[in-house]
């Protein structure tokens, strides 16, 4: 089970996160989704802040899982795709094209996908796939994963969308993955 972190201002500001903690909003907002967090026998969480903090306020009390970072953007972490786009129409159009493109000097997409499927294939060798695990992880991670696990084009990696506090549950195996679609944790308040 995947869930993607609350929202924080970075992401409000569409930025590339560049590891930007949680605010108050995405706290409160993270602790409100709590009570709707499936149970699991392992939780994980990226060890991106956003990652973490969502995962303490939803009250997991998760394991970091270094492999599950974030796509590494390289020197567009932290900037505006506004201002990219602006600056490096090129790069951007070759980055959003091609799959193994990485202008901004960090994770290709197709890097990007195979870190990811490898720990999603790595999770049934010697037993270590059994039980439930959730991990809170950047949305960009639950899309890999979906790519990944489906078999699809990393093409298809632009066409996924993945809401704040969602849930995305994968079942199977390595090679006969089933998904079940994000599942909103919000519950519709907002706590003090």
């Amino acid at each position: 089970m995947l869930i993607s972190p609350a929202l924080n201002a970075a992401l409000r500001e569409a930025r590339f996160d560049g590891d930007a903690p949680l605010d108050a909003s995405g706290v409160r907002r993270a602790r409100a989704a709590a009570a709707a967090v499936p149970p699991a026998d392992r939780r994980v969480c990226g060890a991106d802040e956003r990652c973490a903090g969502t995962s303490e306020a939803l009250g997991l009390h998760s394991e970091p899982e270094p492999v599950l970072h974030g796509w590494n953007l390289g020197r567009w972490s932290g900037q505006r795709l506004a201002e990219v786009s602006r600056a490096e129409p090129e790069a951007v159009s070759a980055w959003l094209s091609d799959p193994s493109a990485a202008p901004h000097g960090g994770e290709s997409l197709l890097d990007l996908c195979a870190r990811v499927g490898g720990w999603l294939d790595s999770l049934h060798r010697d037993g270590a796939g059994d039980g439930r695990l959730i991990a809170v992880v950047e949305p960009a991670v639950v899309r890999a994963a979906i790519v990944h696990a489906l078999g699809l084009p990393p093409q298809a990696f632009w066409r996924l969308d993945v809401a704040p506090l969602t849930l995305t549950e994968l079942s199977g195996r390595s090679g006969r993955w089933n998904l079940r679609c994000g599942r909103s944790l919000n519950t519709g308040t907002d706590a003090p």
